[in-house]
C-alpha cells in the first residue's frame, strides 16, 4: 500500500469510527459496559494513540533513526501488521499508561470528533511529506508491537481504529 493508499484508508476508517459515535444516542455514548471503556472512552482512546504518531511524523527524520534505528527486517504488509495485534491482545495485551483513557461525558464526543478529524487531516498532510522509501527505512515504537516502520505504524493506526469501532459496535448493538 502507497502513502496515497494510508491516507485515503486513514481518513475513510476514522470517518467510519466517528459515523458510529454519532449515530449513538447520547445516553448511550457514556454508558459503560462491565468493566469496559465506554464510546467516549473509546474515541478519546483513538486521540491518545493518533497523536504520538503524528508528532513523530513531524520530528526530523535524523532525529527518529538516532532515537529508534533502522530496520533490520523486510517491511511487514498490512495483514501481517493486524495479525501480530490481534496475536497480542489474545495473549492479554492491553492499553496502558497515557493511552488509558479517563471517565468521559458524553457531551465530548462532539470536541473529540472535532479534534480526530483535525488530528487525522494533519496525519495526512505529514504523510504526504515522507517518501516511500522513508515510510519504510526509518521505526517508532509501539507499546505492545515493539519497533514498526513508518508505515507498519500507519498499517496499524488505520486497523486500531476499526477494532475500536467493531467494539463499540459490538457492545451497543
Amino acid at each position: 500500500m502507497d502513502r496515497t493508499e494510508i491516507n485515503t484508508l486513514l481518513k475513510a476508517r476514522h470517518e467510519a469510527f466517528l459515523k458510529c459515535l454519532q449515530e449513538l444516542p447520547a445516553e448511550v455514548r457514556n454508558t459503560s459496559p462491565a468493566g469496559k471503556w465506554n464510546p467516549a472512552q473509546q474515541l478519546d482512546h483513538i486521540l491518545r494513540s493518533v497523536g504520538p504518531v503524528h508528532l513523530a511524523l513531524g520530528l526530523p527524520k535524523w532525529f527518529l533513526r538516532m532515537a529508534f534505528g533502522k530496520p533490520n527486517r523486510s517491511p511487514r504488509s498490512y495483514e501481517e501488521v493486524v495479525w501480530r495485534y490481534q496475536d497480542k491482545l489474545a495473549a492479554g495485551g492491553r492499553a496502558s499508561g497515557r493511552f488509558v483513557p479517563p471517565p468521559k461525558p458524553a457531551h465530548s464526543v462532539e470536541r473529540m470528533s472535532t479534534d480526530l478529524r483535525k488530528l487525522i487531516s494533519k496525519l495526512s498532510t505529514r504523510v504526504g511529506k515522507w517518501s516511500e522509501s522513508e515510510l519504510d527505512s526509518l521505526l517508532l515504537p509501539h507499546p505492545l508491537l515493539g519497533k514498526l516502520s513508518v508505515r507498519e505504524m500507519l498499517y496499524f493506526t488505520a486497523y486500531h481504529v476499526e477494532h475500536h469501532q467493531r467494539i463499540v459496535e459490538r457492545d451497543n448493538a
